[in-house]
């Protein structure tokens, strides 16, 4: 059994092309935290099963 968010891969071409929703800006992906985190909006967008929540309400602040 898995936990809700684990730290599967994230495929490193999905993450050439991912942008913040909010600055439309860079992402770094932190594999400890299954995070993806946007440094400008102080935003850390969770990853859960390898697939990206790229909703604002979702993410956790800075």
């Amino acid at each position: 059994m898995t936990s809700p968010e684990t730290s599967a891969p994230l495929d490193p071409r999905l993450l050439a092309i991912l942008v913040c929703p909010v600055t439309k800006g860079p992402l770094v992906y932190d594999r400890a935290a299954s995070e993806l985190i946007s440094e400008r909006a102080g935003l850390a967008f969770p990853v859960r099963d390898g697939i990206p929540v790229m909703l604002p309400e979702e993410a956790r602040r800075l």
